[in-house]
């Protein structure tokens, strides 16, 4: 065995908030997790296959670290994906989309502003579904707080919804910043993967799409649709 623990392959990035064609979001995110578990044997097994200077104990134990740390993210979005599935929906009402997508995206302003991010809106109004507001404002927060934290410094959000026909139509579009450092599945990647299981369990229909410098998730949500409980962020 090498002096050094084997770099796990990274497979080409998928756009954010997405998985693999016949995967379910959970099986995506235990995949995911075999990586590192992997990771994390092979640098133990590396550890204790024979004596080493106190150097190499070191950077062998910070990569192990940073390996069982990559695994208790990934642990806790599958807690909470796991969670999402099993809450059943509460008080339905009919719920201004419009104005939670405002309210939110001025909640989210002050961290824009730390990121040079400037956030563009555009919103019909009177956008109504029924839903369980307290549930369906986390589901938009969740939404929006991802692709704020997935675009690039200085550049810009694009926050809209509209009514079509018997559908309201929510569009994020964002220039992706520097690859993260966990990518595919770093924390914000993790988050929109959550945000959209939840919105399809919603009965919402989501489309991730990635251009050369734009990435865009589009949520189509019936007026009739019903928000679900999602777990705090």
């Amino acid at each position: 065995m090498s002096g050094t623990a084997p770099r796990l392959k990274t497979p080409l990035p998928l756009p954010a908030g997405t998985w693999p064609k016949g995967r379910s979001p959970l099986a995506h995110l235990l995949h995911a997790l075999n990586q590192p578990l992997t990771g994390l044997q092979c640098a133990l097994e590396l550890a204790v296959a024979s004596p080493r200077p106190p150097v190499d104990y070191v950077r062998i134990l910070r990569e192990a670290l940073e390996l069982a740390s990559r695994m208790r993210t990934l642990v806790e979005a599958i807690r909470e994906l796991v969670s999402l599935q099993e809450e059943e929906t509460g008080g339905i009402e009919l719920c201004p989309l419009d104005a939670l997508l405002r309210e939110t995206v001025e909640d989210l302003r002050p961290v824009a502003e730390t990121r040079s991010v400037h956030i563009l809106v555009a919103l019909d109004t009177g956008l109504l579904v029924q839903a369980d507001r307290a549930h369906l404002t986390t589901l938009t927060f969740r939404l929006l707080e991802s692709a704020l934290s997935l675009a690039g410094e200085g550049s810009e959000l694009r926050v809209t919804a509209r009514r079509e026909r018997e559908r309201v139509i929510v569009v994020a579009s964002w220039s992706p910043g520097l690859p993260a450092e966990r990518s595919p599945l770093s924390r914000p990647e993790l988050g929109l993967l959550i945000a959209r299981a939840a919105w399809e369990r919603a009965g919402g229909e989501w489309i991730s799409t990635q251009a050369e410098k734009t990435q865009t998730s589009t949520v189509r949500l019936s007026f009739k649709a019903a928000a679900p409980r999602m777990p705090e962020p």
